[in-house]
């Protein structure tokens, strides 16, 4: 891979206002960061560069690094009192990411990171096989053909440059958890056991256009078949051999960051990453404690207003084997699924002055659902037409209760992820860095806050949906002690499945899922509750502060009218508005 540097502003800056030359810093910015990262890049619509880039390897690094500090060094070459208050607000979330990089660098982070990459919830060898399967991918013209031949050649390079990194990372003392590599092995062995066909690599050639010409049609299935058996598959059996038989015997059985070497200090930047915030873990996980109880009450009231006799650890359990809480099949869940999104979509004028132009799906996961967790929604191209889609894991369906759907559809769709991503891609005055942009605390605060709206929204009649709504808000909660406790408090991976089984109804394996995902992604789980009660308290700020100038409508204006911010520069941004007397914008 080719380095791909961040070009000196050209001459026109030198009579460019500071609002010019923010833009066109942010332009060629994101085109670095596009050219570094083609599969987001691709799901955003973008084109050109490189097919595949590894994130593992040294020019991957060395581009980066170097993209980062130019681009903070003309940062400080803008006056930012000279620009716009959009722009302002641009400049101070390019300026936080920037240094939040930088600083990986500066720390030894990055090199720690990457030599402990497994990551068996979001690591790329699960990833690009969605990528290739789920609509993604074009596969339109044998050039995307050729195209994503090409990514695959890529892909199984980094295959190898994982098990570099890791020899290197054992090598020094970086080891990842036990539970990290058995999760991943499960799922290197579920995709080695999927015949040819069936892999999702194979994805492209199920969908060849029938315009193709014999010849094209024959020649592209020999290529898919030949890498797939010659390269793909050898790479994941190399993951395989390596993890099982070297990697394995020295991984620690300690879940947490805490016990791997310069883990405490990763762990702090991971929380600050996430959270975006500087609160540490032991702040993180007493609010988690307060929010637990106080939602542990209201599940009481619920408990005891339907009539369940028997404590709320009984109640939990009879909604976790009752079979009326599940589904049958995965099209009675889409069903289900489609008749809540109609409920919602007459009562969306109450809170929101706009709703996005493209339509709101619900598919099945694509692959290997029966390894991972509940699913993911992933933002359409911004053509106001293709949908955003909340990709759902269909398979266990005993284990997916019919009283969260409400809840889930609030989150992942409307008024969640959906209104939160589709609006921000669709608004092409943004620069592409708000368009795009991605901060954890802001995006998932943003779906939980969007639960807490099922009430104003008409949902939540029933008290079993109500309940739900209550389960994953207190999940939520749970995250908060869970992952703190794993990663700052020396707890043991059986002590965090116990605490929420103890607190949520969710099933045991779904349990098992969720605590293995914060073992593998530490702080990304803290994100959601620090940022829903941001929301919370700036919506409560500004009701107070503007009294009956307070609009609803216009709150959820500002804060979704900029994409996914900081917290800090989120906070500034509502508090100036409210300043400024509120209305809308």
């Amino acid at each position: 891979m080719a380095a791909s540097a961040l070009t000196p502003l050209p001459a026109l800056a030198q009579g460019a206002s500071a609002s010019q030359a923010l833009r066109a810093l942010l332009e060629r910015s994101e085109a670095a960061d596009a050219a570094l990262n083609p599969l987001r890049a691709a799901r955003n619509g973008q084109t050109g560069g490189a097919l595949f880039v590894d994130p593992l390897g040294d020019a991957y690094a060395t581009a980066l690094r170097a993209n980062k500090a130019t681009a903070l060094a003309e940062l400080g070459t803008i006056n930012r009192d000279a620009l716009p208050a959009a722009d302002r607000i641009a400049y101070d979330v390019f300026d936080y990411q920037t240094r939040q990089t930088l600083s990986l660098f500066d720390t030894g982070l990055f090199d720690v990171q990457r030599m402990a990459p497994l990551n068996p919830s979001f690591g790329l060898h699960i990833e690009f096989p969605d990528f290739l399967s789920s609509g993604a991918a074009p596969f339109a013209t044998p050039q995307d053909y050729d195209a994503a031949l090409a990514r695959i050649d890529g892909f199984v390079g980094y295959m190898d440059s994982t098990v570099s990194r890791l020899k290197e990372g054992r090598a020094q003392g970086y080891l990842q958890p036990r539970v990290i590599v058995a999760n991943v092995l499960a799922q290197v062995d579920a995709m080695l056991k999927l015949p040819t066909e069936g892999s999702p690599f194979w994805a492209g050639i199920k969908r060849i256009p029938a315009s193709f010409a014999p010849q094209e049609r024959e020649r592209i299935t020999a290529a898919f078949r030949s890498i797939i058996e010659d390269k793909v598959y050898p790479a994941y059996r190399g993951w395989a051999t390596y993890l099982r038989d070297t990697y394995l015997a020295d991984a620690p059985e300690a879940p947490g960051l805490w016990a791997m070497k310069d883990g405490d200090a990763l762990y702090a930047w991971n929380l600050a990453r996430h959270t975006t915030t500087t609160r540490s873990a032991d702040d993180i996980h007493r609010l988690g404690l307060s929010e637990v109880a106080r939602i542990r009450a209201e599940m009481e009231a619920v408990r005891s207003k339907v009539g369940f006799d028997g404590d709320l650890k009984a109640f939990f359990e009879h909604v976790r084997t009752d079979p009326r809480y599940y589904c049958k099949t995965p099209e009675e869940l889409i069903a289900r699924f489609e008749a809540i999104e109609a409920r919602i979509w007459p009562a969306i004028p109450r809170l929101f002055h706009s709703r996005p132009k493209a339509p709101f799906e619900v598919r099945p996961l694509p692959a290997l659902g029966d390894q991972r967790g509940t699913g993911y929604y992933r933002v359409g191209p911004p053509d106001g037409v293709s949908p955003g889609i909340l990709f759902f894991n269909m398979s266990m369906l005993g284990t997916r209760p019919i009283p969260t759907l409400e809840t889930l559809t609030l989150h992942e769709g409307i008024p969640g992820h959906h209104f939160q991503l589709t609006l921000a891609i669709e608004n092409d005055a943004l620069p592409p860095l708000l368009r795009h942009g991605q901060a954890t605390a802001y995006s998932e605060g943003w779906g939980l806050y969007a639960e807490s709206l099922g009430t104003e929204l008409g949902m939540f009649t029933d008290p079993m949906q109500l309940f739900g709504h209550l389960d994953m808000e207190m999940l939520r909660a749970v995250r908060l002690v869970v992952d703190t406790g794993l990663h700052a408090k020396r707890w043991e991976r059986q002590q965090a499945i116990d605490y929420m089984l103890d607190n949520t109804s969710m099933a045991p394996r779904d349990v098992v899922v969720e605590i293995d995902r914060y073992i593998a992604y530490p702080g990304q789980a803290c994100a959601y509750k620090i940022g829903e009660l941001k929301f919370r308290e700036l919506r409560n700020a500004a009701e107070k502060a503007l009294g009956p100038r307070f609009d609803v409508r216009d709150y959820h204006d500002q804060v979704l009218s900029t994409g996914a911010l900081p917290m800090d520069v989120l906070d500034a941004k509502i508090r100036s508005w409210i300043d400024a007397g509120g209305g809308r914008a």
